[in-house]
C-alpha cells in the first residue's frame, strides 16, 4: 500500500528505510549495495526536485543511508543533523519590515530593553549588535510590521539545544541540552535533522530467531497505532506486524493499564508526583529542573512494564517497541528499559518494512487484540494518562480521602510551564502529566500523518477496549516487583 504522509521529507525518509530494509531482508546489506541505494531512489538521468542537481540530492541521500544504518557510534545522541542537507536558512532575527509607518508613539523603541531600535527617516532601524532577540519590540508595534524570525528547528526545539554554528551556519545540537523529542525532526523543512534508526537492528532480531525456534520475538505496539491508517483496522494492522516474522504483537496498553495502577499508589503515597511515562518529559525535568527529579515517578513506562511482563513468562524473549516517539530509542540505549526492550523503531520504519515484505494490510482479515482497557489505550492522547489514574483511584482500596488535581500538559512549553511552577512551589496542582508532543502520543514526531481524520480514528479505537476497569484488565497481569528502583 502506498503511505500517506504529511510531507515529502517523511517521503524521502521512507524510501531510504525501505531500500535499507529490502537489503537487509535479502542479506544484501553490502557496502556496495548499500553505496547504490542513493542511485536506486535518484536514477541517473532524473532531474532534480529538490536541490541543485541530482548529485547534491544523492550525497543527501548517502547521509540518510547512514542514519539508516544506525548514525555515527561515536555521538550519542538519537537525533543527528545532517550538515549537507542543511540549507543554512538565512534568517535574521528580528527584522523591521516596509510596513512600518514611522510613527510618533513609538512603542518599538519603548519595549526594547536595549535600546536597540532608532528611527532613521521616519523608519525604526534595529542596531543588531544591541538586539538580543526578545520579540517585545513585534509584540509591541501596532502594525505588526517588526517580524521575529527563526529557523524552523530552532523554533521547534522548547529545550533550546539548537544553536547555528558562526562558521559555518549549520545547525548543531547541543546533546547535554537535547531531549531527545524530535520536533525539530518533523519542522525542519529541509529533512535536515533526522533520527538514527535500527531497524536493521529489528530485522535481524526476527530473521536470526529463525521462524522463532531460537528465541522467540515480541512486538510491543503503541497504542497511537490506532492513528495511522484512516483506511485499515487497527486489528489488519496488528496482523501486518506478526506477518513482518514475529511470534506474537502486544499493545503497550496493557502496560499503561499496570501503570496507572501503580502510578495511583505511587501518587496517593507521595502526595505529589509528574508522570514518567515520556522519555523526553523525564529528561526536561533532570536536565532542567533537578530539584524536581526525585518527584518523577517511580514506574516504568507502559512499554517498559510491558517487556517485563512478557520476560517473566518467556525469559529469553527477543522484544522490539513500535511506536511513533523518537525519545523511546534514547529511553531504550540509555535508561534501565534497556534490560528489558531490545529494540525501539518508529511507525515509519514499520511501514518501510512492510512495503519491502509487500505485505497488503487491505488483504488482511485481522488479528484479536490482547486485553486493555479504554483508559490504558488512552495514554497516547493528552489528558488520557491522568483520567486513567484518576480511575485507577477510584478503583483502589483506602484511597476514598485522597484529591487528585492534575494538570496535563500537551508539549514541552506547557511542560515548561507547569514544572517551573511547581519548582517555585507555586503549583496547586499535585499530579503533573508530562507529554513532549502536542496532543500527547498522536502527536509524535514519527508518525505516519497526523491528520484530523487519523485521530477520530483513534477514538473508535480508544472505546473498544477489552475490558471496562483497569483492574479488570489486570487480572492476569503480573504486577509484582514491577517498580523502578
Amino acid at each position: 500500500m502506498q503511505p500517506r504522509f504529511d510531507t515529502d521529507v517523511q517521503e524521502l525518509k521512507y524510501k531510504v528505510l525501505k531500500e535499507v530494509a529490502r537489503l537487509t531482508l535479502n542479506d544484501a546489506l553490502t557496502p556496495e549495495n548499500t553505496l547504490a541505494i542513493s542511485e536506486t531512489i535518484i536514477p541517473e538521468g532524473s532531474k532534480p526536485t529538490m536541490r541543485c542537481c541530482i548529485y547534491k540530492e544523492r550525497a543527501i541521500l548517502n547521509q540518510r543511508v547512514r542514519l539508516a544504518l544506525g548514525g555515527d557510534p561515536a555521538n550519542p545522541n538519537v537525533v543527528e543533523v545532517l550538515p549537507i542537507a542543511c540549507d543554512e536558512c538565512p534568517v535574521d532575527g528580528i527584522t523591521v519590515t516596509q510596513a512600518c509607518r514611522g510613527c510618533i508613539a513609538h512603542r518599538c523603541m519603548n519595549a526594547c530593553p536595549k535600546d536597540a531600535i532608532r528611527i532613521v527617516n521616519r523608519h525604526a532601524v534595529i542596531d543588531k549588535d544591541k538586539c538580543i532577540e526578545c520579540g517585545r519590540c513585534a509584540q509591541a508595534c501596532s502594525y505588526g510590521a517588526i517580524l521575529k524570525l527563526e529557523r524552523p528547528c530552532i523554533k521547534a526545539c522548547r529545550p533550546k539545544a539548537i544553536s547555528i554554528d558562526p562558521d559555518t551556519q549549520k545547525a548543531v545540537i547541543d546533546g547535554e541540552k537535547c531531549v531527545s523529542c524530535g520536533a525539530c525532526v518533523y519542522q525542519c523543512p529541509f529533512g535536515a535533522i533526522s533520527d538514527k534508526s535500527f531497524l536493521t537492528r529489528a530485522i535481524r532480531t526476527v530473521k536470526n530467531s529463525f521462524g522463532n525456534t531460537y528465541y522467540h520475538t515480541y512486538a510491543v505496539v503503541a497504542p497511537s497505532i490506532a492513528a495511522q491508517y484512516a483506511d485499515v483496522t487497527t486489528p489488519q494492522v496488528m496482523e501486518a506486524i506478526m506477518k513482518l516474522g514475529f511470534y506474537r504483537v502486544v499493545e503497550a496498553a496493557w502496560g499503561a493499564d499496570a501503570v496507572a495502577y501503580h502510578e495511583a499508589e505511587e501518587l496517593v503515597r507521595e502526595g505529589f508526583l509528574t508522570s514518567s511515562c515520556c522519555p523526553a518529559f523525564v529528561n526536561l525535568v533532570k536536565k532542567n529542573y533537578p530539584t524536581l527529579a526525585e518527584k518523577v515517578s517511580q514506574n516504568l513506562s507502559p512499554m517498559a512494564m510491558m517487556a517485563s511482563q512478557i520476560r517473566r513468562q518467556d525469559p529469553t524473549a527477543e522484544i522490539v517497541f513500535i511506536g511513533p516517539c523518537i525519545a523511546k530509542k534514547y529511553e531504550t540505549l540509555y535508561t534501565r528499559t534497556k534490560s528489558v526492550v531490545d529494540c525501539t523503531i518508529t511507525f515509519e520504519e514499520m511501514q518501510a518494512w512492510f512495503d519491502a515484505m509487500e505485505i497488503d494490510l487491505y488483504s488482511l482479515k485481522g488479528i484479536e487484540l490482547t486485553r486493555s482497557s479504554a483508559y490504558g489505550r488512552g495514554f497516547a492522547r493528552c489528558g488520557g494518562l491522568a483520567e486513567a489514574v484518576a480511575e485507577a483511584i477510584r478503583e483502589m482500596e483506602g484511597a476514598d480521602g485522597f484529591e487528585l488535581k492534575p494538570i496535563s500538559c500537551s508539549g514541552l512549553q506547557e511542560c515548561n510551564a507547569a514544572l517551573l511552577r511547581a519548582s517555585k512551589g507555586l503549583l496547586k496542582e499535585n499530579f503533573i502529566e508530562g507529554m513532549a508532543c502536542d496532543g500527547g502520543c498522536l502527536g509524535g514526531p514519527a508518525c505516519l500523518s497526523h491528520s484530523a481524520k487519523n485521530r477520530l480514528q483513534f477514538s473508535k479505537y480508544e472505546q473498544t477496549e477489552n475490558e471496562k476497569t483497569i483492574s479488570a484488565a489486570l487480572t492476569d497481569f503480573d504486577t509484582s516487583d514491577l517498580q523502578q528502583q
